[in-house]
């Protein structure tokens, strides 16, 4: 360990942007086993891992990187997995940059970070060619059983840890297939599908009662799920996305960007996709425009570059240094041939019929405001106009009217419309029922998904554990 001073810093090789912008696979490769090891032992063994406190699951990262170091490539992977139900994905598409790699000491000594995602990522990959990763086989079934409405991170964490306890358990989701935006929201090129599925067959395979295509409110009602379990837990994630005003909004070929990435992921599943096929999904020889500076407009940007887009520009109101999306993604997209308009907001659309221009209102930042950011303010004449023959609106996520969708008008949420839980527990005022990730916190990230559904089937495990002493009383 402790070799940061003497190897410096090597991500596993990038493939060139004149070759990735013309598939969807991964733009980053494997690292061979001597060089994740290598790359562990730089590690410097903080007696404080930043690292550690910065990860919201506090994976144990020095110690498994110090396995890794060692050869010890099978513990290394219990030791990951441990706090994390889905290590292979965290590792790619969690944003390193902004969290545990982020806050490495020795990063901000100056020698670079350790690369803590890309050797996670090889430790699970590793795990799965070696057979290491096996259904769940609990110790004991238990009668009590648990459903969960949602099968993104937040609903299958609590899946596999309820089914690690013996519990029974059913998992709805308006889907036909389980992941949520792990499968259908993020592009290939982060996250590959084959990486998702194995992971949803091992949890099958475990005991996991995946119910598909259930729209919950038409199909079934929430009450009946309530019904048949001893507990539910509400994982939906947020599907509904803020929406755009101004002249000429409604016109065709203005889309939202949850239809524009669902409808290129199923094309890669080889579903049939007629508003791909149409065009009207499919970027191929259009000038796009993608409105947002988030992780989901940069999805948008490279997913239309690899779909033949003849040029992909990127509106934000702010500048480079204030957009939310990672710095790391902005920096991929531009060598793929994005251009990224900054300090720019739409005021509206022009086109007869279909969309052939955003009127682009030039911005510049005022006063901060009550998040401490600088506030964009409009520059007074200074419009102009963007042509595009498609507009992607990634201006984020809203979640649903889920009391009037289930007619459940007690169920508490929030003025955003969130729902309404317990910090600890994530228990809601119903009894019973639980809710976890998006849908609770907003639109955030799937390693805080993992955390909530962890956590929340641990409460309930609790919970389930003390109801036969309190019926006995």
């Amino acid at each position: 360990m402790l070799k940061f001073v003497t190897v410096g810093k090597e991500m596993p090789e990038k493939r060139q942007a004149a070759e990735r912008a013309h598939d969807f696979g991964e733009i980053y490769r494997e690292y061979a086993k001597e060089k994740a090891a290598e790359q562990a032992g730089r590690c410097s063994q903080c007696g404080v891992p930043y690292c550690q406190t910065h990860c919201p699951l506090h994976n144990n990262i020095p110690d498994w990187l110090m396995l890794t170091a060692e050869g010890r490539l099978r513990e290394a992977y219990e030791l990951s997995q441990e706090t994390n139900t889905f290590p292979e994905i965290c590792g790619r598409i969690c944003p390193q940059d902004r969290l545990c790699e982020g806050n490495c000491v020795i990063e901000q000594a100056g020698h670079g970070t350790v690369t803590i995602g890309a050797i996670e990522k090889y430790l699970t990959d590793t795990a799965w060619e070696e057979g290491w990763v096996r259904p769940i086989r609990p110790a004991e079934e238990l009668e009590q059983s648990v459903g969960i409405i949602g099968a993104g991170p937040g609903g299958l964490a609590a899946a596999e840890r309820l089914r690690r306890a013996g519990v029974q358990v059913t998992v709805y989701d308006r889907y036909d297939r389980a992941g949520g935006l792990m499968t259908y929201g993020i592009p290939g090129f982060k996250l590959e599908k084959p990486v998702v599925m194995q992971r949803i067959e091992q949890l099958e395979a475990g005991g996991v009662n995946l119910v598909l295509n259930c729209n919950v409110g038409e199909d079934v009602s929430f009450a009946a799920i309530r019904g048949q379990h001893d507990a539910v837990i509400i994982a939906t994630g947020v599907y509904k996305s803020r929406e755009l005003g101004g002249p000429g909004s409604d016109l065709p070929g203005i889309v939202r960007a949850i239809d524009y990435l669902t409808a290129s992921n199923r094309k890669g599943f080889g579903d049939e996709v007629p508003d791909y096929d149409s065009g009207e999904l499919n970027a191929e020889g259009k000038r796009v425009v993608v409105i947002g500076g988030g992780d989901t407009a940069m999805d948008c940007v490279r997913t239309a570059i690899r779909q033949g887009a003849t040029s992909v520009k990127c509106l934000y109101r702010r500048d480079r240094e204030n957009m939310p999306g990672s710095q790391r993604e902005v920096a991929n997209a531009e060598e793929e041939g994005v251009e990224f308009v900054w300090l720019s907001t739409p005021d509206g659309f022009e086109g007869e019929g279909a969309v052939t221009g955003v009127r682009v209102q030039k911005m510049r930042l005022g006063a901060p405001d009550l998040t401490g950011r600088r506030a964009p303010e409009p520059i007074e004449g200074a419009v102009v106009t963007e042509p595009a023959e498609l507009v992607i609106k990634a201006l984020g996520f809203e979640p649903e009217d889920l009391p009037t969708l289930w007619g459940e008008k007690q169920l508490p949420v929030t003025r955003w419309g969130t729902i309404r839980t317990d910090y600890s527990t994530h228990a809601t005022a119903m009894p019973g029922v639980y809710a976890v990730g998006d849908i609770v916190r907003g639109a955030s990230l799937v390693v805080w998904a993992i955390r909530d559904g962890r956590e929340a089937a641990d409460a309930i495990l609790a919970e389930l554990a003390d109801a036969p002493a309190v019926a006995a009383e």
